[in-house]
């Protein structure tokens, strides 16, 4: 009889513990970890990694393609989602955008290094400082969240919020650069690159000759369907722009500037009319905040786009 009861009480405790919500994995500092992302990637079967591991291992800052050019994805660096449509530079459908100007995120510790994952967070901070966006960590009531890894070949990320998780990769240590990361983060808050603009032929010239046979879909370019710049303009400077290099196959370039002592891109941090185009875009979260800093660019240029929030 005895026996019987303690067969049913087991029963019972399997019963009613079954029913309770399951409790959060917890990492070595105790904060959640989030499920494993529902989409964590697709590569071609041709796709390389050890050609692009050693291609990123092997950059050095001198070189005048940007990392995150030779990771072998559409366009380089974006990851391509099997449902996503084609969206360019700043997304059009607000679906894709980051409700509240918040991104719950979370990093692989076992991936990074202290040193590594501060740089990580101080390219978040830029954002914090310029803009109304705000990344935090992951809390285990987020749905949606980036989890920034080190584990796979490349540095890469979806563009916009996709949903039930998403991966950014920043291979380490060749992509762990500051504006490496604002670039990825940027794609992560819904922008594509900037020569792929629908107007960029009035402010670049492409040399189809110099690019790499079966990389010349790089450059394609966006109607205003697709893509748009909110009213901003065209920015040489954009930390979204192609280096003059991209896919080169003889070292010649790719991409040639139509106006004068001009440099294609940077490796800093955003510009200002990245600023503007992120302030654009998450316009609601935006419109009562004041950013913490300046943008890093000439005074002159922030006026000129100034009206834009006005």
């Amino acid at each position: 009889m005895i026996q019987t009861r303690i067969i049913i009480l087991l029963f019972l405790a399997i019963g009613v513990s079954s029913g309770l919500p399951a409790k959060s994995h917890r990492g070595s500092h105790g904060h959640p970890v989030p499920p494993e992302p529902r989409f964590d990637g697709v590569f071609d079967n041709d796709h390389d990694h050890k050609e692009v591991a050693d291609s990123i291992n092997s950059w050095s800052p001198s070189d005048p393609q940007n990392v995150w050019e030779l990771s072998g994805l559409y366009e380089g660096d974006i990851m391509i989602h099997p449902d996503s449509p084609s969206w360019k530079n700043g997304l059009l459908d607000a679906t894709a955008r980051w409700p509240g100007g918040v991104v719950p995120y979370f990093i692989e510790e076992n991936d990074f290094d202290r040193d590594e994952i501060e740089l990580i967070k101080e390219a978040m901070q830029e954002y914090h400082e310029k803009t109304c966006l705000h990344f935090r960590p992951y809390k285990d009531t987020d749905e949606d969240y980036v989890k920034i890894q080190g584990k796979k070949s490349g540095c890469w990320s979806l563009v916009g919020r996709h949903g039930h998780g998403q991966v950014l990769n920043l291979q380490n240590p060749g992509c762990i650069h500051h504006g490496v990361v604002v670039h990825e983060l940027m794609h992560a808050l819904g922008f594509y690159h900037q020569q792929s603009a629908a107007d960029r032929d009035e402010w670049v010239t492409i040399h189809w000759e110099n690019i790499k046979f079966g990389k010349e879909h790089n450059f394609n370019k966006y109607d205003n369907r697709t893509v748009t710049d909110y009213g901003i303009g065209y920015d040489y400077k954009s930390v979204m722009h192609y280096s003059s290099h991209a896919f080169s196959s003889n070292g010649e370039p790719t991409i040639t500037p139509k106006k004068e002592k001009v440099k294609l891109g940077q490796r800093d941090g955003l510009s200002a009319k990245d600023v503007a185009k992120v302030r654009a875009m998450y316009k609601e979260e935006c419109d009562d905040h004041k950013p913490g800093g300046n943008s890093g660019e000439d005074s002159s240029e922030e006026i000129s786009i100034g009206w834009i929030f006005d």
